[in-house]
């Protein structure tokens, strides 16, 4: 299929993973890494929405104070993850660095970030609780980001 991650068997994986699921060389040598953070177990648990909308804006504002690489954090439709692109040619190492750091952010955090009317599409649907107790979930699994199936 044209979808890398609809090619992934997701019955084989066990989260909390990062996963190289892209890396693209453009026309002009420019390269971008797209990495598969995935917080929950496909099929089996799901982060509800208003988590995942904290973590998203927390990840993608606390993520740019790290690397000036980041393009984007977006995510998945199924609630289980997110897509992180970063521009160059990241190893799985480095992306682990940036991740920790940006979670290790997000537990410190007071606020999340942008959470109004003016700023985004649906201020009042937040957590930062939830997405605290995601990201301390996450970053407690740290010994199992790089091993995607068991």
């Amino acid at each position: 299929m044209n979808v890398e991650s609809f090619n992934l068997d997701h019955r084989t994986v066990h989260a909390p993973y990062l996963r190289l699921a892209d890396h693209k060389a453009l026309p002009h040598g420019d390269t971008l890494s797209k990495f598969d953070v995935r917080f929950t177990q496909p099929n089996v648990a799901h982060l509800e929405m208003d988590t995942v909308h904290s973590l998203e804006h927390l990840f993608a504002e606390h993520a740019r104070n790290h690397s000036t690489q980041v393009i984007d954090f977006s995510p998945m439709g199924c609630q289980t993850g997110f897509y992180l692109l970063v521009e160059g040619d990241w190893s799985i190492p480095e992306v682990s660095d940036l991740v920790a750091q940006t979670l290790t952010d997000i537990l410190a955090a007071t606020e999340v970030p942008a959470a109004n009317e003016v700023q985004c599409g649906w201020g009042a649907h937040h957590t930062l609780a939830g997405a605290q107790d995601a990201a301390r979930t996450f970053l407690a699994a740290r010994e199992q980001w790089a091993t995607v199936t068991g």
